[in-house]
């Protein structure tokens, strides 16, 4: 009797098994964890997730050619792009490219094939105009006569490779590379490189930035951990005064100061520093952008440093001192090893930031102060080239990526700290 006791499972309350009992309490609170959290799920998936992917899509989509002309799509994909193209390919063209001209879509197809081949714009117009008022064919005669290139076996080339529904030309033109004549892709001369100038312009600012905005930020940090309360705070409200402020008026008022007939000038010109005909140029360039750029960052630095320091006892310094360190010693190899948590949360903070920073450089940097961000807004508000935008946008994604991985290597993510 007490062996059969014994094996019995335990019950609960209701006469269940307590370990099913058990079971069933832990599901319920993962399911109730579970909906709490959706809300912030279906956030990030709206907000950060969906716009990436798609960004990451629009990098290599390439319908244009497929849409409007699926045919002529089609017959250059079989194309071995190496033997003599059939006729039946004139005729494709020919039927394909009249229709698209009288529907008013073949612009479309013009203006991408003309990010592949400098004139292939026109070299398609044409053609379709000459195609127009044709509704039979035969249509190779007239495809001929329009430009005899349409039987150049490198510009067919480049047609086929403009024509593929999935394309990486994107990624090579914002990395400086471009397909020759045998659809090869070479690296551009030197005077015409353009996107890795500015994608190592914005990494050496940023850099910069988050250097700078470190040694103006940690001794206000440390000042507002060390001094009581109601200092402090009167402190705090000053490093927080600028978000109460408009970025855009925050960056105009540096041209106030910085141009050359501006504030800091006339000071330095009452004070017998320069003379009136030896202003300093300090906006509209590299200058005025890390300038202003590291007064708008400078309190992403600030409070990651004040909160990690705020939790840093005072004691140990004195101990230190107590022992026969001096305030140097003290500071360097107790106080200091401890506020490296709060400057790698506010370096990462500050550098990811100016990575993506475009108002500040396009209104203070001019020429000189451009930054890849500002390229990329050129591309999606002006050129209207988003293919391009979003490849220079993916790019920049895998550098902070890769960043950030080294970073964990290197220093381990989980001794950042924000307080």
């Amino acid at each position: 009797m007490a062996e059969a006791t014994a094996a019995e499972p335990m019950m609960d309350a209701s006469g269940v098994p307590l370990k099913v009992s058990l079971r069933r309490a832990e599901s319920k609170k993962r399911r109730v964890a579970m909906f709490m959290v959706l809300p912030l799920l279906a956030f990030i998936l709206v907000t950060f997730i969906f716009p990436i992917t798609q960004m990451l899509w629009r990098s290599v989509d390439n319908p244009t050619f497929d849409t409007y002309l699926p045919e002529t799509t089609a017959a250059l994909l079989e194309w071995d792009g190496q033997s003599q193209i059939d006729d039946s390919f004139y005729e494709i063209v020919g039927a394909e490219f009249g229709q698209a001209m009288r529907d008013k879509t073949l612009g479309k197809v013009a203006n991408n094939f003309n990010r592949t081949m400098s004139g292939g714009k026109s070299f398609l117009i044409k053609t379709g105009r000459k195609l127009k008022k044709m509704e039979t064919g035969p249509y190779k005669d007239v495809i001929l006569k329009a430009d005899k290139r349409w039987t150049d076996m490198e510009v067919l080339l480049k047609l086929k490779t403009a024509s593929s529904p999935y394309t990486v030309d994107f990624y090579t033109k914002a990395l400086d590379y471009e397909r020759d004549n045998k659809a090869e892709l070479v690296r551009l001369p030197d005077n015409e490189q353009i996107y890795v100038k500015l994608f190592v312009r914005t990494f050496v600012v940023a850099l910069a930035i988050t250097f700078i905005t470190i040694i103006l930020a940690y001794p206000i940090s440390f000042l507002m951990a060390s001094l009581p309360a109601r200092s402090s705070n009167l402190l705090m409200i000053m490093v927080l005064l600028p978000f109460w402020t408009s970025l855009l008026v925050r960056t105009t008022s540096w041209i106030v100061l910085l141009q050359t007939q501006g504030t800091l000038n006339d000071i330095l010109v009452w004070l017998g520093i320069i003379g009136d005909e030896g202003r300093i140029q300090m906006i509209y360039n590299m200058t005025g952008t890390i300038i202003a750029m590291s007064h708008i960052l400078l309190p992403f630095m600030v409070l990651p440093l004040y909160s990690v320091m705020k939790t840093i006892s005072p004691n140990y310094t004195r101990a230190a001192r107590s022992l026969g360190a001096n305030p140097f010693v003290s500071f360097y190899r107790i106080y200091f090893p401890q506020s490296i948590p709060g400057i790698g949360a506010g370096s990462i903070l500050v550098f990811i930031l100016a990575v993506g920073y475009y108002i500040t450089p396009a209104l203070v940097g001019g020429q000189n102060g451009t930054l890849i961000s500002n390229m990329i807004a050129f591309h999606m508000q002006k050129s209207l080239n988003w293919g391009l935008a979003a490849a220079l946008g993916g790019i920049l994604l895998g550098c902070i990526i890769i960043i950030y991985w080294v970073y964990d290597r290197l220093v381990g993510i989980d001794n950042m700290k924000l307080g």
